[in-house]
Order: structure tokens, then sequence, then C-alpha cells
């Protein structure tokens, strides 16, 4: 039976033979019985009958070809080289095949680095097999003639850097059993790695991207006249235009191929399929058919969504499974049986779940098994211990808990066992036979082990990389490792280490990469003095103080990271000591390391690619030297730097005709540039924007003027970011050219333009940020719908945007923050709203929206965050539709408008989400946002607004103040458990204050001033032991203020206004008579101020508190002294630069 093999990195495939009239099937089954016979004898005879010398035609084809060819080994230097003697025949020359008569009709010239042109080849008209794989020609197809060599059966040019499209001229190849155009970015990685050689990275850099694609012919047009093709290998050839189509185009080439393939009988199937990086999305509905009888299948990094179907691993013959990287295909391992025959499962990087089957100890002809980076949990399978032929095993990065059993370092073909990432706890207990261990790999990192590193660990005689990084293992020696005489890597980032006085008499094993970040150390290392081959060295987040010594300057050492420590570098180098080789790095890391200037050492590093001097004190010019033609990551963010470069006397900032001599424009492979947060000024240099290998440009927070260059040429550019400087004009239109932004962030600048409609244009747009500009207008889109199909996040607040709002060109199932407040818009708020499924934060402070309580936003489930502040809403908020109410809203500020009438029991039990309780010592840092753009918001108390950069999900907020409720506080107000802050004041609220509210044992800030509650003070309100701010002025309370626990640490301005109070804080004693004197005029808000700025509000850190567990990066505020209050007095609320 023969096997036919369909391997196409970028389509999906399926197997359904069509019917056939008798004469057709009668037709096929001759060439069926006839063609095998033919091609075995034209094959036997021409190798068993060679003649002495070949044609001279053929000759004459050879060495003109010769004469075009070079020798490339390195891709930038080519020189002529002789493939052949010439004083031989060509028919015995190496890679050539001639047939009886002296016709060439096999030429090799695969992995020959070869470069040039192989014009004469398509002279070879007897050619039936053609390999040029593995060669270095760095050129297009489409003017050689493939359609002149009719006899082709094999065609093989993968891995020799073609790219654009495939020609035409392949699809006459009537004759073509294989065909590989695969792996041709392999072939430009193997450059990429030639000039880099310790990279260290999988991915080229864009300007090396040049795959080869498949439009016009498409997939259909090129298969359509290879009728007997058996082998076709489309591996990363780009078509992705045609992967809607995929599943029909499937259909017809698998139907050709089984029935032109018959040559047995009719039993032959389809056992090899290859997808690979390709965007097909979704497997077809009959995938379990076509797979039934596959061998070996790759859907890796094909974008699949949905539910894997479990039986494909069920498949009796299927013996090699890669669905990896398909973040959003989910699915469950079955059981499996003791009859299966997978050799190899890779599961990498998708959204696989739930326990690993203890039956996964049945697949006995396993070798490879990498299940990392998915959502598996429960303990690992003692049966694994079963896998006697398993080779490399990854289950890292899941959820899995329980111990690390011993057996699983007995695995005796077991080279490669990553667990790190997961849950697991305890000892792992000494194993025996250590010693004939072939472990080579061993990942235990990032876990919660404890006790001593096993000795039989220490005893792997193969073991060449080790990492045991961040668990609670017992303090360790540095000496410990001597044992491992085959070590090369070594990762204890945050371990307990001991490094004890030198003992020279042991040997450390010669180390190629060596972590020692987070290790506690004081000093510099001495081990390190004896490492002569370090390649790798991170010794950050340390408390080394001084001058970093010269051993430390290893010539082979190629990426350093020093960061975290306060570290300087000597005035000199040795550089003319013969002994003393300073390295040429390519990665240097001093983040956090007090540096002041830019270190001279830099100057000669001409292979630097990746430089990070963020968050120092570096201040002036960059020096011209930085900028490295090489460089491709560069990291500046929050120093003091005032300009991008040294100017010459004869060059300004603004001149345009020096522009392009600029230092800054020599970069011609940089990816990444952050410089944030600086002094920097004056126009951004328009060779920023053809930059064509740009992928993050980041330059907010700092003085930029002018207009935002054009950006046609950075085609690759990510992400963009400009906030907080002081640019003007329109947006540049040539952002439209940048067709793989996703995120697009000008705030806080002085843009003055209309709303960006022709930004639709861009495809992956994520998010777009235009707050605090001066855009203005109406948004109305009045041409189509959804003109921003991927919109995660739209922020234009602070505008002057008017008018009703329309929002009908967003996608109402993937927007997920809308912040619209601050501009002019009016009306009704629009009912679309509801469709808005995804989104979490709303923000439509500040406008004159004219309308009701909009209850129907029930209808959204993921809602986090509601701002209707300051707007013109009314009426009273009493009637539900719903009984599900608000299940995640968590903040709710409705402050300033014009509701009335009593706070209603239905409203507040609609506020499901702040009736539950977050156990916050438990719960994770979890913000409301993404990594790319992380929401803020603006908590307000008496008029003052409090700025979080970030929101945690625990933050619990209700603010009503500002309005016309009346009547008691419910004291069903208990039922919102999980509230932090709650302001219910400048309403007409009396009666007494409710007990009820002891219940809300996570209250941080309460403020019910400007009411008209009466009564006494609870005294079991002193229970809220979380309660950091309290204000209940201008009430007509009475009796004595209670005592103890938080409330001694209030001040009088938390009781001003209410002349029938007595005792501590206040100076009128409770057995004294008379009334307390009103404040005289302006004092009100001044004793305000000053109590904000003594309150003893911590906001740094983690730790409890509102402001301390939520917040980050501020400080306390009773330091901020004057200089706070005056800064409130004249903005009324506290912006904060990121950090």
């Amino acid at each position: 039976m023969e096997t036919t093999h369909l391997c196409i990195n970028k389509l999906y495939a399926k197997h359904n033979p069509p019917s056939y009239p008798t004469n057709m099937k009668t037709l096929h089954f001759l060439v069926s019985l006839f063609l095998p016979f033919f091609f075995l004898f034209s094959s036997s005879l021409s190798q068993s009958h060679l003649p002495k010398q070949c044609l001279d035609d053929q000759r004459a084809h050879l060495l003109q070809l010769q004469h075009h060819l070079y020798y490339a080994p390195n891709f930038t230097f080519s020189s002529k080289f002789e493939l052949w003697d010439l004083n031989t025949h060509c028919c015995s020359w190496e890679g050539v095949t001639c047939d009886a008569l002296g016709h060439v009709i096999e030429l090799d010239l695969s992995n020959r680095n070869l470069s040039g042109s192989f014009h004469s080849i398509f002279n070879l008209h007897y050619l039936q097999h053609l390999n040029l794989a593995g060669n270095n020609f760095n050129t297009t197809l489409h003017s050689y003639g493939f359609d002149k060599l009719q006899n082709l059966t094999h065609l093989n040019l993968s891995s020799s850097c073609f790219y654009g499209q495939i020609p035409v001229d392949i699809s006459y190849l009537a004759r073509l059993v294989s065909l590989d155009l695969s792996n041709q970015d392999s072939c430009y990685l193997r450059y990429y790695t030639i000039l880099n050689p310790y990279n260290g990275y999988d991915l080229l850099p864009y300007e090396l991207e040049r795959p080869l694609k498949l439009e016009k012919p498409n997939f259909k047009t090129l298969i359509k006249n290879l009728r007997f093709l058996t082998e076709l290998y489309l591996d990363s050839v780009d078509i992705s235009t045609q992967s809607t189509k995929w599943c029909t185009t499937a259909s017809l080439v698998l139907s050709n191929l089984h029935v032109h393939y018959v040559l047995h009988s009719q039993d032959s199937f389809l056992s090899k399929l290859i997808f690979d990086e390709n965007p097909i999305s979704y497997l077809p509905p009959n995938f379990l058919e076509i797979s039934s009888r596959l061998v070996f299948l790759s859907l890796k990094d094909c974008n699949l969504s949905g539910h894997f179907p479990s039986e494909i691993f069920l498949s009796p013959k299927i013996q090699s499974i890669d669905i990896s990287i398909n973040e959003f295909l989910n699915g469950q391992l079955p059981e499996f049986s003791s009859n299966n025959s997978l050799q190899s499962l890779s599961l990498s990087y998708t959204n696989f779940s739930g326990k690993l089957p203890e039956s996964i100890g049945n697949l006995k002809f396993l070798t490879n098994l990498e299940l990392d980076d998915c959502n598996f949990f429960g303990p690992i399978p003692s049966s694994i211990a079963n896998l006697s032929h398993l080779v490399n095993l990854d289950l890292g990065g899941n959820k899995l808990s329980g111990s690390i059993h011993s057996s699983l370092f007995t695995l005796p073909s077991l080279k490669t066992l990553h667990l790190g990432d997961n849950q697991l706890v305890g000892k792992i207990d000494e194993f025996p036979n250590a010693s004939s261990s072939l472990i080579q790999e061993l990942s235990i990192g990032n876990n919660y082990l404890t006790g001593p590193i096993p000795n039989s660990i220490l005893q792997l005689p193969s073991l060449e990389r080790l990492y045991i990084e961040s668990n609670s293992f017992s303090s360790m020696k540095l000496d410990m490792f001597v044992q491992l005489k085959n070590l090369k890597g070594l990762d204890l980032f945050n371990v307990s280490l001991l490094i004890e006085g030198n003992n020279r008499s042991l040997t450390f094993p010669q180390l190629e990469s060596l972590s020692l970040s987070l290790c506690n150390l004081t000093e510099f290392p001495e081990v390190i003095k004896r490492q002569d081959k370090l390649i790798s060295l991170d010794l950050s987040d340390n408390h080394i103080h001084g001058v970093v010594p010269n051993w430390l300057w290893k010539s082979t050492l190629s990426s350093l990271d020093l960061s975290f420590n306060v570290i300087d570098f000597p005035n000199q180098l040795p550089l003319t000591d013969a002994n003393f080789s300073f390295p040429m790095l390519r990665e240097l890391n001093l983040r956090f390391c007090n540096i002041s200037a830019f270190p001279e050492f830099l100057k000669s590093q001409e292979n630097l690619e990746e430089l990070d001097l963020s968050n120092n004190k570096i201040s002036g010019a960059i020096p011209n030297w930085v900028w490295k033609k090489r460089l491709h990551y560069l990291f500046l963010a929050n120093n003091h730097l005032s300009s991008l470069d040294q100017l010459l006397p004869n060059q300004s900032l603004t001149s345009s005709k020096s522009s392009l001599a600029r230092p800054i424009c020599n970069p011609s492979q940089l990816m990444i540039f952050n410089a944030s947060h600086n002094n920097l000024s004056g126009p951004i240099p328009n060779c920023i924007g053809k930059m064509n290998a740009l992928y993050l440009l980041d330059l907010q927070g700092n003085n930029f003027s002018g207009m935002l260059p054009k950006l046609s040429k950075a085609t690759h550019l990510y992400i963009l970011k400009v906030s907080e400087n002081r640019l003007a004009g329109k947006l540049p239109r040539s952002l439209a050219e940048c067709i793989q932004l996703e995120v697009l962030d000008v705030g806080s600048n002085m843009m003055n333009d209309t709303f960006p409609f022709w930004l639709q244009k861009l495809p992956y747009l994520k998010v777009l940020i235009l707050r605090e500009n001066r855009f203005y207008g109406q948004i109305k889109h009045l041409k189509y719908k959804f003109v921003f199909p991927n919109l995660d996040v739209l922020d234009i607040a602070s505008n002057q945007f008017s008018g009703e709002l329309s929002i009908d060109f967003l996608q109402a199932s993937r927007l997920r923050s809308l912040k619209i407040g601050g501009n002019k818009l009016e009306g009704r708020l629009s009912t679309s709203l509801a469709n808005f499924t995804a989104l979490e934060v709303l923000d439509l402070g500040n406008n004159m929206v004219h309308d009701t309580f909009p209850f129907w936003l029930e209808k959204l489930p993921s809602l986090k965050v509601l701002i209707l502040r300051a707007n013109r809403f009314y009426g009273t908020i009493t009637k539900f539709n719903s009984k599900n109410g608000f299940p995640n809203l968590r903040i709710l500020d409705i402050a300033s408008n014009n509701f009335s009438g009593n706070l209603s029991i239905e409203f507040l039990q609609s506020l499901k989400a702040m009736m539950q309780i977050t156990n916050d010592d438990k719960a994770k840092l979890v913000y409301i946002g993404e990594q790319y753009y992380q929401d803020s918001v603006t908590i307000f108390n008496k008029g003052i607004g409090l700025f979080y950069q970030k929101i945690l999900t625990t933050l619990t907020c209700l603010d009503l103040s500002n309005n016309s409720f009346h009547g008691r506080i419910p004291e069903e107000i208990q039922m919102l458990r999980s509230l932090k802050v709650l302001n219910l004041s400048y309403n007409s609220f009396s009666a007494k204050i409710p007990v009820a509210l002891q219940n809300l044992k996570d209250l941080e800030s309460l403020d019910l001033s400007q009411n008209d509650l009466s009564g006494k003070i609870p005294p079991q309100l002193t229970t809220l032991t979380f309660l950091e701010a309290l204000n209940l002025s201008y009430n007509p309370l009475e009796g004595s203020i209670p005592q103890g626990n938080q409330f001694s640490t209030f001040s009088n301005d938390s009781y001003r206004g209410n002349p029938k109070l007595c005792g501590q804080p206040l100076s009128k004693k409770c057995n004294e008579v008379g009334l307390l004197m009103p404040p005289p005029p302006g004092e009100e808000e001044q004793s305000w101020l000053y109590a904000m700025s003594t309150w003893k509000i911590f906001l740094i850190g983690y730790g409890s508190g509102l402001v301390a567990g939520l917040c980050i990066g501020y400080t306390v505020l009773n330091e901020l002294g004057n200089k706070w209050v005056d800064k409130f007095r004249k903005h009324g609320k506290r912006n904060r630069r990121s950090r």
C-alpha cells in the first residue's frame, strides 16, 4: 500500500474521494499500473548504462551554470569557485546523473552555499530531478522558465532564500510527483544567525522577512494540472490571502491526489498533514473523517479556536500530533488505550485544560511530550514513569500541583525535563541510578518546592542546563554545583545563596550562561574570575555596590544584566593590555543602577543590539556613538535626557535638510525605542518615521513639540505612544499606512483635528487614545458600520467633541473600554450600548447627557466601571427590568447629577458584585485592562480627585454624592459588603446614621457630609478597623464622638459643622454647655485641604488600606506638604506620570 503525503504549511486539506465513470476508472487503473514500471525502467537504465562522456550540449549548459554561480557561505561575501572537475566527463560530476543517452536527468546542488543565477538549468530539457535546497540565492523565481522542464518529476527549492510570488510556470509541470517550496524563512534565519551567533531569538527582524507568496497563481491554479503530485511542501509559504477558502481548495486538491495516485488499490490514504503558521482559524466539519488514517498531523500556529476533538488522539495510526501555539484552542486529553501509536504529542501554548489522565502511561511509544503553557491542573500522573522511550518531557507553565515523584528522574531515555512555572510543592526525594541518567536539561523553577536540592540531581553526569529558580529550597552554596562537570547553564534566580570565601582547589564547571539575579549578593562573585566561556551573565536585583571589576569582562561575554545594583564603571579600561580582551556585547541591561552618564566603554561596542539604561539619572544629550547601525532595542525611559543626539554646530532641531544626517538616523535595524519620561524637546526627527524595522516607539512624557512626523515607511510599527508632550496640528494621514499598528496613544497633547475615521484602514488597531487634546466636532460615520473591527479601547475623553454620540461604527462584540468623558456630548444615551457585551469600563462623565438612569446597562455582563458623574441625568432610581442586576460592577459614580427620591432597596440589590467579599490577602494583583493598556480612574472625595493609574479588580466604590436623594439611608446598604469607598455627601438624607454600616468591614473611606443626618454617631462604627477617611461634617449630629481604633486618628475636620457633637478630637468636652461657633467664610476649603494633607493615608506598596493596596507609586500625602495642597487648589486633582 502506498501512502500519499501532503505537507502544506498554510492550508488545511480533507479527504473526500469523488465518484468517477467506469471508463475513467479503467484509464486511471491502467495509468497507475504501468506508470511505476515506466519510471523504474527509466531510472535503472539511466544508472546502469552511463556513457563514458556526456553530450556536448549538456556539458555546455552545466559549464554555463557553473560560470553564473557563486560560493556565498556567509550571505555577504561571494566568490567564483569550481563546482566540478573539468577534466572528467559531466555525467561523473558530483550531483549530476545522466541517462543512457548522455542526457542530464538529475541535478542535485543542495546545501552548497550557492548564490547567483541558474537560468542555464532550464536548457536541460530531460531533467527529471532538480534539487537546489539549502542554498543562499536570495532572489525571486519569476524570471526562470520552469515550464521548459516538462519531464521534471521532483523539484526541491526549499530553504534557499527565495521570495516573492511563486511563478505560474510551475503549474505547467504536469509530471511533478514531489514539489518542495518550504522553509524559506529558515534560510533567512540561518543568515541572521551568522550575523548574530548569540542572538538567542527564533524570530527574524522584519527587514529579513521575505516569504514566498502564493497569490497569483493561487493554490487551486498551481495544483490543478499536477495530476501525479503526491508530495507537496509549502511550509512557511504565505497563502494567508486564501485562508478563508482553504477547506474548498483542499477538497479539490486531495480528491485529485487520491484518484491519480492509486498504485495498487483504492486503499491509498492521506497520512501527513502540515499546515503550520497559517491563519486557517477553524477545523472543517468532517475533520474526524479526514484524520482517521493520519500518521502525522501538524497545525502549529494556525490561529485555531474552539474545541479540538479528542478522538484524534485515539486514532490507531496517528504517531505525531503538533497543534501548539493556538492560544484559543480548547480541549482535554482522553483516556488512552494500550494500543495507541503516539510517538510525539505537542499541545504547547494552547488552552487545553483538565487533569492529565493516569492512562497517559499507556503511550509506550512516546518519545516527545510537550504540554507546556496550557491550563492543566492536578497532580503529575505517576504512570509517566512507565514511558521508557520518553526523551523530552515538558509540563511547564501549567497549574500542576502536588509533589514531584523521583521516578521521573529515572526514565531511562529522558534527556529534557521541564516542570517549571507550576504549583508543585514539597521535597524532592533522592533517586537511584543518577550516574546512568541521560538528563541534559532540567527545569523545576518557579514552584513551591522545599527542602535541600537532592544530591542525586547534583550527580547527573550529562546535565548541561539546570533551572531551579524561585522556589523555597534550603540555602545553597555555589560550590555544591562543582560536581556537574558538563554544566553549561545555571539559573539560581531568587535563591537563598551562600557564597563562602574563595576555594581555589574546587574546579567550577565552565558555564555559558549564569543567572544569580535576586540572590542577595553584596559583591561580584569571584567564581566568575575563572569562567572563560561565559556568554550570558545576569547579576541583576542584588545589593552590589561599587566599581565593576575588570575581570568581569570576559571576552566571550555577549549578554550582561547588572540592573538594580548601585554600580559604577572605571574611567579607563586596560584595553592596551595584551591579557585583557574586552567583549563585544550584544545585550547590556543597566536599569536602576544609579548611573549618571552613558558608560564610555559603549563607544567601542559596534555589535550592540540591545541597550537598556532606563530608570537612571542620566542627563544631557544622547551621545552620537550610542546610535549603532546594528542597534535593535534601545530603552532610555525615566532619565533626565534633553536631546536625542548631539547636534553639530551647523545643525538645528528644526532643520529639515540636516535631519537625515543626524546620528539618530543611523540605526537601520532599530525595532524598539523607548525614551519615555525624559526632558526631550523640539520636534520628533522625521527620520524616525522612515525606520522600516521599527516595531515599538514610546516617547510619552517628554516636551516634544511640532507635528508628529510622517510614518509612511514605518510599516511594521505595532505600538506608538507619544502622549504627554506638546505636539500640535493634525494627526498625520500617513498613519493609515502603518497597517500593523495595534496601539496608538497621542493623549495629553495639543492636537487639533476631527475624529480620525480614516484610521479604519488599520485592520489590527486595538487601542486608540486621543484624550486631553483639542479634537472637535461631531462623531458620526454615515458611510459604513464597524469601521474599527478589532478596537478594544477607545479613549477620547477631555476633548471638544459635541453633538449626540453615535457609536454604531464600533464593533459591539469587541470594545472593552469606552471613555468619552469631559466633552460636550448631549442628548440621550444611546441604547445600542446594551449590545456592547464585552464592555468593562464606560466613562461618560462631565458631558451634557440628559436622560434617566440607564438601568438597561444591566445587560452588559462584563461591566466593571460605570462613570456618569457631572451630566444631566435625572429622576428616581427604582425600577429595574432584570433580576440579574449588575453582576460585575464594582465602581459606580453617578455624582453631580439630578437624581432624586429615596435610595431604593431594588437599586442596592442590583449591585451584585459589591456584595461579594474578596480575600485581598489571597487575591492576585489583577488590574482592569490588558498588558498593552491598563484603565485608570479618578475617585472624588469632597471635590478632590484621587487619580488611580491602575484599577485593581478588587476596588469597590459607590459615589452618589451631589444629587437630591432624600429619606433615610436604608439598612440594606450593608449588603454591599465589599465596599471600600462610600460617598453619599451633598444630598438630603435624613434620620439616623444606620448602625448596619458596621457590617461593611472592608470600608476605608466614608463620606456622609452635607446631609440632614441626626442623632448620635453609632459607636459600632469603631469596629471598622480599615476606615482611614471619615467625613461627617455639616449634619445636625449630636452627642459624644465614639473613641477607639481608627476613630482616634480622625481630626476635627471630620466633624466640622456639627455644633452638638462633643468629645475628642473636638476641643469641646461633653460636660460643657454651649454651642461651637460656625467656621468663618472660606475656612471650609482650607480646613478640608489641611485635613487631606495630614490624613494618615499610606499610598505605597501593596499593603492594607485603600490607596495602599489599590494604587501604585504614590507617596504619603502628608509628606507632600504645601506643594501638594497648592496643586490641588489649582487643578482639583492629581496627575501622575506613569512609571
